[in-house]
Parts: C-alpha cells; structure tokens; sequence
C-alpha cells in the first residue's frame, strides 16, 4: 500500500474545533493507506509533569490540576461526538479510565515524595493517549474508519548518546503483527511514547512526536510523511525577528538539519533521520493553511539560492582560553573538551586559531560558570606557571548560522556575510566553518542579535534591506525630501528590496516619532498633529534601533548645533547625510575628527549636496582623485542666487531693485545679505578644498562681498532700501565689463597651494561661464588630464527639490554600499 504519514502537533489539536478540523483535513485528503500521528493537547504534556512535581513535593494543587484535565477532555469529547452517544459514552469510559490511573500514579508519587524518571514517562505519555482516542473518535463519528493503535506495542528503543535509538527489526515485527490482526486504510498512533527492548515503557523524549512520526514512516515505507504545525513550512528566518522572512519551499535533509540544529522551532532535528535513511520526503505543512504547499524536504534540495535561511541559538556564553603555552602543544583540545563532556557540558561552538594560541567554546549559559570552574582546575599548572594566560567568559551570546548547500563551492559567502555585520556595526566575537560549507557560524553579543539577524537577512537578499531614517528641519529641502522619499518607499521596495523607513521628523523645537514610520498621508504634515518636544538625544536612540540593522540621520537644517552631534552619531555607527555646509567647512579640528571616525568605523558620512545641491560636483572630485589624477585648479560659480542676479543684470537697471525681485520671486534667502556676503560660497569652496587634502577654513579664503559691512545692522527692508546706494558703484563695474565685451560673474577660485578666492569677476563673453542659464551652478576641474580643457560640471545648483534630490541620491548611495540592490 502506498502509505501517507500525517504528524499533528499540540498545537493542531489544543481544542475540539481544531481536532475537528484534523479530522476533516486527513479525510478530505486522497490518500491510499493514511498513518495519523498525534502529539498531545497543546499544554497538556507540560501540565501532567508539572502535576507529577507537585506530587513528588507534597504540593496538595496536583489533584485540582488532574481535575481540570479531566474536564478538559470530557469537554472536548462532548463537544466532538455530541450527535453520537453511544460513542461519546464509549469514548468517555476510556478517558475515565486513564484519569483513574493518572490519579492512581500521581498519589503514589505523592506518598513517595519523589519522583522516579519511569514514573514521569509513564504519567507524560498519557497525553498523546487521550488525544490520539479523541481524533479517531471524531473520525469514526465522520463515518470514517479509525484504528486505533498505542505505540508503546510497536516501538521498542533502547538509550542512546541523543535521543533514543530504535529497534527496526523488533518495532517492524510488532507494528507488521498489528496491522494484519486489525486491517484498515487509517491509523490513529500516539506520537511521543514507546517501549524499551526489556519492555519498560518509556519516551522519545521532548519533541519525541516529530521523531515518531518520521520513525513510522520509516516502518511503514511510506511515500511521503507531513508534519503538520500552526505555521507554513519552514522559514528563512525567526518572522518575530525578522518580519519579512520567507518561507522556505524546498530544502535538503542537511540544510532542515543545520536549521533545526541552531534554533528553527518547527522541527527537532533528530525527527529527520528515519526518513533519510529511507530518503522518504518530509513536508512542513500548516494545519490551519493547508493550501500551502509548506517546505519539502529530501535528499536533493535545490541549489538556489546557496543560502537559504538563518538560524540562532540564545542564551548562550563564550569561553576562551588563550596562552602562548598553548601553541604546538598536543593534547591540548582533547583536555579541554574530555573535561567538558565528563561534566556533561554541551559545546555548541567551537573556534581555534592556526596559530594555536587560543581555543574558544560557546556553551549553554547556565553552564558557563561550571565550565570555566571546570577548565581553569584542568589547567591550574598551566595558569599559574604563565604558559595560559587566561580562562575569560563573555556572557550573554548568540550563535547566527547562515546555511545552504549551495555555499558549497561558492566565492564570496564568506564575504558577503561578514560585510553584512560590518556594515551593521556588528562585532563578531568568534567564527566557526566546516569543511562542508554548508554552514558558517558567528557569535555576536546577544545585544546585537536581533539587528545582525535583519542585517545578514537582507545582506543575502532574503528580504528587504531596511534602514531607519530620521530627518532634522523639515523647512523647504526637508519637506521636498519627505515627498521624495515617501513618494519613492513602495516602488524602492517592490524593485530593489529596498525599505526606507522615515521614523522620525524634527524642527528646531518638536519632533515626531513613528513606530511604523511615517507613509503618504504624512507628506502634507510630517510632523502630525500631536508632536513632542524635541529631544536630539531621544531621537538618535529611536533611530538606532536594535531591532533595524541600519540607522541613518538627515540633517537638512543650516545648524551648527546639529552638526556638532555628527561625530558621536557616527561613533555609534549611525549614517548621516546632509546638505548642511558646517560640518565640512567650520572647525577643522572638527572636521579632523571626523575624517578620523569615518576611517576606523563603518558609518558614513554623505554631504554631496553641500556643494552642488543636485549636482554630482564631489563624486566627480573624488572620481578624479581616487582615480589617480591631481586636481590643479578648482573654479565654479556655485551660487544659484547670484548666477540668476548676474545673469539679468544689465546697463541701466538698478541693482538693488533686482535684489527685491529676485527675493519676491523666492530666489534668495529671506535676508539677501546671506547670499551676497559671499560666505555660502566660501563655505562650498573650503568643503572642496579638503576634499583636496588641503587643510583650508574659511578664514583663508578671500572674499569679496556684495552686501555693503555699513548695512550689517540693519533690518531686510532697511538693507534693500539702502542697497540703492551702491548702485552707481556696481553700474560702473557693469559698464567696464561690457566695455570689454564682457560679462560679470560671481566665481569662486581655488587652486593646489590652497590659495582661495571668492570675488566678482569680468569673464570674456565666451568663457564657459559666461552663458548659463538663470540659475545655473557650474564648475570647472582643470587637472593633469584635463589641464588645456578643464572638465565641466553644469547644471540646476538651487532649490528645494534639486537638493532634495541630492540628498537622496547619498541617501541611496549608502543603501547600496549597504548591500541594496539599484
């Protein structure tokens, strides 16, 4: 017959609705010969142990506990065979019957004191007894055909270093013998419980339901065996860590092995082994769901992608033992792991140099103490005479494995994972790889866990690389950048697993902090209509969250304040963009220390909008570098404001009336002086001088301001109704240009030696600055390779949405250097 074995959980069975529901999923289904699998109600498992302490310790609760299961039950066979009496009453009279021996165990636990390891089997394998006679109750009162069947009369097992060891030959006589005194095309077998070989009844031990399930498999030579579970299949990641893990349709026996092993939950990895032996495939499946496919798992997997998913042991500690006496010296592993296994440590993890100098061991923390007490006595001669160093336990560990056949043969795993954690600012404390590849294995503190899960996920495409974005001065830039990026988030995510999650927004005085992060609805009022008091400090700790792998801060205000915050924001690894000019033209020591951050840590550091709002003015700077060439000469007209003045200009206009006009038409500062004093633009040249290597500020730049120092104190009306007042001087630098057939131009100089100058200039009518468009930027690199026709930048340099858009091209930058794929 072709066998079809179906495991089913507590939690496919914790009530009658759901016991209802097995049943009628294994009789809608078409299979030839079905063996049904039960664990026990969900709870009732831990409850009859807990029950069995009570008991042993003379706590009176036990009776009131075995009372409540009792009622339990009874329930749940009302609930089930209420329409078939003669069967509830047949059904009761067997639960009635096992809780008289329950009780009859517990009180003899109870007169003991005590609590003998037969007794507890005995009394914690009644669980999958009741269910399993509930489920082929149900079934008989479907109109279906269910036998029965109690596995402790078929499986007989014997101890072994893991879980049990099974008697194939005397399990097979025994189970063959049943099926032909009791023919059917339908088993009902508890999961769970078994004989020894001497014939004492006794366990598979916890999570012995899987294992009984692929055990019967294996003796029935079933075709396919289906674990069924509250969840779909198993999944590339833990989804209460990492949300947008995916479920994992196939795998091979190794990789559900590997899985299992470092902390997937849906199936012990011991559960596995029957059916590999007889390459019989498992499938995952969703009780709930059973329209999913699940997980299916056999010999062959499938190669894609090399890693599949990434798993995780807790509350674990790292022991390491260093010394140069170590070195070249044999036995010196042995010693330690023979101490450990005769404590009856488990060593989960395992890394040793090739120098020999030092052996690290991760254990379960509840034995990390024991463990070090335990190795420091074995290495007592060695400590006190020097040759070991040291015996030190870190506490508070978690192992991440990443793991996948195709690893196999594969270049660059290695790397990617490690660039993954580095980029998330994860310190890894100790490696461990075997030779199959099939696994690589880090233990990071437990601290980071969670952000180095989400990170690793998504360094390998297993979900959407995700970053948690908070913006600083949400004025005319901040608010364009706010509709950029919300605008953008669902298309960035659907196309390049990108998630940009805004989560907070700042002005001078309020803040707001959302959860979820901020979506379309908010463009219009970023801040909400309930915002808080702003607390810089607050909002840098909401950004760098443990539970995001990546942190970046937006500052798009025009603050020193703010820019004095980068260098600790960077310290903690969070990024930071801006368009704002003070960082990298104020304070050089400052600056320094930046620099000097941005080498040793992993966060960056994007200001490309500082200089060209939307133009690619510092890339193209440090392409030049980078690529070997030497920048002679820097020359640009990098205001926006004055390239439109200077642009309309003309004989017999009144400057200062163009300054109003073009302040009522929104093309410079509210105060005008802001943008004629020159500063703005000197700010931009000291920023591309250091990206130079010239250690310039801006007191060694000249500059030639337009805004009259007698005006300085006075209001803005004040200043452009007193601007009149130089319009002749202006009209006369005017009238001489065009005298020389040329043109006016505000134009910012710098060249190798440092020597920076801001100025108005006459420029030839055909100089390349000399024909822009109103508010054009332009800049022009003359180097080695482009001395006698220097290389040109052009292009918009001013607005709200031009420097928004820079600012979000670095902000994309960063997500690619962080792994996002555009």
């Amino acid at each position: 017959m072709r066998w079809i074995v179906h495991k089913f959980g507590g939690s496919s069975l914790a009530d009658a609705r759901c016991i209802d529901h097995v049943a009628r999923l294994v009789v809608a289904r078409a299979d030839q010969a079905q063996a049904v699998v039960v664990s026990a109600m969900a709870g009732v498992t831990n409850t009859l142990l807990g029950a069995a302490a009570d008991a042993a310790s003379g706590q009176e609760r036990w009776s009131d506990t075995l009372d409540g299961l009792r009622r339990q039950h009874l329930d749940t066979a009302a609930e089930l065979l209420g329409d078939a009496p003669a069967l509830l009453a047949d059904t009761n009279e067997d639960l009635q019957a096992r809780f008289v021996t329950l009780e009859q165990l517990l009180s003899s636990l109870a007169l003991m004191g005590s609590a003998p390891t037969e007794a507890l089997e005995l009394i914690s394998g009644h669980g999958e007894l009741l269910s399993a006679r509930l489920l082929s109750a149900r079934l008989q009162a479907l109109g279906e055909q269910a036998e029965f069947i109690d596995a402790r009369q078929v499986l007989r097992t014997r101890p072994a270093a893991l879980m049990v060891a099974v008697d194939w030959d005397s399990s097979r006589r025994q189970l063959e013998a049943i099926l032909e005194q009791h023919p059917a095309q339908r088993y009902v077998i508890t999961g769970f419980i078994c004989r020894t070989v001497e014939g004492r009844i006794s366990t598979l031990g916890r999570n012995g339901s899987d294992y009984s399930g692929s055990i019967f498999g294996r003796l029935l030579e079933a075709e396919e065996i289906h674990i069924w579970t509250n969840v779909d299949g198993l999944m590339s990641a833990d989804p209460s860590a990492v949300p947008q893990a995916e479920l994992l349709d196939h795998l091979s026996y190794r990789e559900a092995f590997e899985l299992a092993y470092f902390g997937a939950r849906v199936i012990h990895p011991q559960a596995l082994s029957p059916a590999l032996e007889r390459d019989i495939p498992v499938f995952i499946r969703n009780t709930f769901n059973p329209d999913c496919p699940g997980t299916r798992i056999d010999s062959r997997g499938h190669p894609a992608p090399p890693v599949k998913g990434i798993s995780g042991i807790g509350n674990m500690t790292l022991i390491n033992i260093e010394g140069a006496g170590m070195i070249g010296v044999p036995g010196t592993a042995e010693r330690i792991f023979g101490a450990l296994n005769r404590a009856e440590v488990s060593v989960s993890m395992i890394s040793q140099g090739s120098s020999e100098h030092s052996i690290c061991v991760v254990v379960p923390a509840i034995a990390g103490e024991q463990a070090r007490t335990i190795l420091e006595e074995v290495f007592e001669r060695e400590l006190r005479h020097h040759q070991i160093h040291r015996i030190a336990l870190v506490p508070e560990i978690r192992i991440l494995a990443i793991v996948g056949e195709g690893m196999t043969g594969t270049p660059g795993i290695a790397a990617r994972l490690f660039a993954s954690l580095a980029r998330a600012g994860i310190n890894v404390r100790a490696i461990a790889q075997g030779a199959s590849e099939r696994n690589i294995s880090v233990a990071v503190d437990e601290a980071d866990a969670e952000r180095a899960l989400k990170a690793i996920h998504a360094g390998f495409y297993l979900s959407d690389q995700t970053l948690s974005v908070g913006l600083i001065g949400p004025g005319q830039v901040g608010s364009a950048l706010v509709y950029q990026i919300l605008g953008a988030a669902e298309r960035l995510k659907r196309e390049a697993n990108l998630d940009l999650r805004l989560r907070a927004v700042a002005s001078s005085r309020q803040m707001r902090l959302s959860e979820p992060g901020l979506d379309r609805d908010d463009q219009e009022n970023p801040l909400g209509s309930t915002p808080e008091t702003l607390d810089l400090d607050r909002l840098a700790d909401f950004i760098n969250d443990d539970h995001l792998p990546h942190a970046v801060i937006i500052d798009c205000t025009a603050s020193e304040q703010v820019a004095d915050r980068y260098l600790g924001w960077l310290e903690r690894g969070i990024h930071v963009i801006t368009p704002n000019k003070h960082a990298g033209s104020g304070d050089l020591e400052r600056y320094r220390d930046l620099r000097r951050q941005l080498e040793r840590g992993s966060a960056r550091w994007r200001y490309e909008a500082t200089v060209g709002a939307g133009l690619p003015v510092i890339q193209t700077l440090r392409d030049l570098i980078d690529t070997g060439d030497r920048v002679l000469r820097i020359d640009g007209i990098f205001s926006g404001t004055l390239a439109y003045l200077f642009n309309r200009y003309q004989p017999g206009m009144s400057f200062a009336e163009l300054v109003g006009e073009a302040r009522a038409a929104g093309y410079t500062e509210p105060d005008p002086r802001d943008d004629l004093s020159g500063m703005d633009v000197a700010r931009k040249l000291v920023i591309l001088g250091r990206e130079m290597g010239l250690e310039i500020g801006l007191a060694d730049v000249q500059v030639e301001s337009l805004a009259p120092q007698e005006l300085a104190g006075t209001s803005v009306e004040g200043f452009l109704t007193g601007l009149a007042d130089y319009d002749r001087a202006m009209a006369e630098r005017l009238q001489a240009a065009e005298g020389r057939g040329e043109v006016l131009r505000y134009v910012a100089s710098l060249d190798d030696q440092g020597r920076a100058e801001v100025a108005l200039k006459s420029l030839p009518r055909d100089h390349p600055f000399a024909n822009l468009a109103l508010t054009d930027n332009v800049v022009a690199f003359q180097t080695r390779r482009y001395r006698a026709n220097p290389l040109i930048v052009q292009g918009p340099g001013a607005g709200p949405d031009v420097t928004a858009g820079g600012v979000f091209a670095d902000l994309l930058r960063v997500a690619v250097n962080l792994g996002a794929r555009l």
